[in-house]
């Protein structure tokens, strides 16, 4: 049965195979022919870590390495990393051909997993001025209430946080993740940034959402895959 979730591109990635999957309508891994004919798929055990692995083989066996982030200069790979709220980030240089994906939750990003693979792609050899990134599906600002301890934590790291967030109910606020991993993919060098601005809470007919599934009492399991494949 041919797998039925769509494809979403980016701008940003145009000439770099890739794609961020729909969640709604399959469960399982993807075709990685979708992405780039022949290819197989790689993934990580994801933990929201800062760890990035640099691939230049699939990975065999069931034990996968702990870690958020991939980089790749091989063909025939499809780098992917899974999210349900968390922020899906795939990154390129096309000139040098390598490419990075990176699973970015708040803690994640901020413990540095951008930054992290950026500087694996670049010490892989790409030009950290050439490095475009793309922003996939992840939960909105207005879907996103965090309490009063979480946007003091971020503050107290770096006070321009502070207008990532707005008020919401007492004692609460609205978290602009979005947002937060630009400013991180910007302080690690990154000239051009895309944001999909798609949000995985409200768009339920596309999207698994974590924080969906919990509010709702429903399943938490569900996940939507994004992909990227060096070029040429």
């Amino acid at each position: 049965m041919a797998d039925p979730r769509a494809i979403l591109r980016a701008d940003a990635l145009d000439g770099v195979p890739h794609g961020f999957l729909t969640g709604i309508g399959h469960e399982g891994e993807p075709d990685p022919a979708r992405i780039v004919a022949g290819a197989r798929l790689v993934r990580v055990k994801q933990v929201h870590s800062p760890h990035v692995v640099f691939v230049d083989a699939p990975f065999t066996g069931e034990d996968l390495p702990e870690a958020d982030a991939l980089v790749t200069d091989r063909p025939g790979l499809v780098l992917a990393v899974v999210t349900a709220d968390c922020a899906p980030v795939l990154l390129a240089d096309s000139s040098a051909g390598i490419v990075g994906a990176a699973h970015a939750g708040w803690r994640g990003a901020f413990g540095g997993v951008l930054e992290a693979t950026v500087a694996a792609m670049v010490e892989a050899g790409a030009n950290r001025n050439a490095i475009v990134a793309a922003i996939g599906p992840t939960i909105a600002q207005a879907s996103y209430e965090v309490d009063q301890a979480f946007r003091d934590r971020l503050v107290e790291h770096d006070a321009a946080n502070g207008a990532l967030f707005e008020s919401g109910a007492p004692g609460h606020f609205q978290f602009d993740l979005p947002a937060y991993v630009r400013r991180r993919l910007e302080s690690a060098g990154v000239g051009r940034i895309e944001d999909l601005a798609r949000d995985t809470y409200a768009e339920e007919s596309l999207f698994h959402s974590f924080r969906r599934a919990t509010h709702r009492g429903e399943p938490t399991y569900g996940r939507q895959f994004s992909l990227i494949a060096r070029p040429g």
